[in-house]
């Protein structure tokens, strides 16, 4: 057995150190063909899983979570966060790359949400957040880079106190408040407005009303976001961002453009 740790210098030469004998060039070959047998395979189309699959997960992830509550949710640092984990990696990577000084969340929920937005801000070394909810809840998690709001996110006073927090910053937006078609289009139509030109304006939930979850709900989420682009040429869907197969919020990654 071999115990090897690559320090700076050593990296460079790693391939060309596993390969230098016979046994392991084998070994390696072996492995490497079994791999590009499986890609091209999958290239090709053969034994691939149908579309139906990841719905069926979809369906069994999401409504297995309402029914069992929060001892069956994801959490993060011991704290309920209500989302898909797929989604919470694509937030990181919308962190990383646009580096917002201010997320604006309206819904906080249990606050897991935000403390993994505010954990991801503390590995860049930059932005805030604000949490939006209508009941402000004791157990809320504290974090120097979390401010609570706590009021509809839609009132006007929310409103005046939003555009407070947001003077001169990047600035992206999630909302996962009250889920009704209504409000949704109020909170969109309110909130577009501020995000800044290539940051997100995230709409949750818009599986929701049979897409693929839930379907007697009736018009929610997802409906809100149909009418709002059709009437906003500021904003495109970022389906790149659904390249996981399932996301609770399909069709909602919304890019601001222009």
């Amino acid at each position: 057995m071999q115990i090897e740790t690559l320090g700076e210098g050593t990296g460079p030469d790693y391939n060309r150190r596993t390969m230098s004998s016979l046994p392991r060039w084998l070994r390696y070959g072996v492995r490497n063909w079994r791999m590009v047998r499986e890609t091209a395979r999958l290239s090709a189309g053969i034994g691939t899983a149908s579309e139906t699959s990841a719905e069926e997960f979809h369906r069994l992830f999401y409504e297995t979570a309402y029914a069992k509550g929060d001892a069956w949710n994801p959490k993060w640092m011991g704290v309920a966060a209500l989302k898909c984990p797929f989604d919470l990696w694509v937030y990181q990577e919308i962190l990383h790359e646009i580096k917002p000084d201010l997320v604006l969340e309206t819904g906080t929920a249990r606050g897991g949400s935000a403390l993994f937005l505010a954990s991801v801000l503390d590995l860049l070394g930059s932005g805030r957040v604000v949490s939006i909810d209508i009941v402000r809840r004791p157990e809320w998690p504290v974090h120097p880079r979390v401010t609570y709001v706590t009021g509809s996110s839609t009132s006007p006073e929310v409103l005046a106190e939003v555009r407070r927090q947001v003077a001169g910053a990047r600035v992206m937006v999630i909302l996962d408040s009250d889920h009704k078609k209504d409000h949704v289009l109020d909170e969109l139509r309110s909130y577009a407005p501020i995000v800044t030109p290539g940051s997100y304006l995230i709409v949750e939930d818009t599986n929701i009303n049979g897409r693929p979850v839930f379907p007697g709900f009736g018009p929610g989420p997802g409906e809100a976001v149909d009418e709002f682009l059709a009437a906003n040429s500021d904003f495109e869907r970022d389906r790149v961002r659904e390249r996981f197969f399932v996301t609770f919020n399909p069709g909602g990654y919304l890019r601001r453009v222009r």
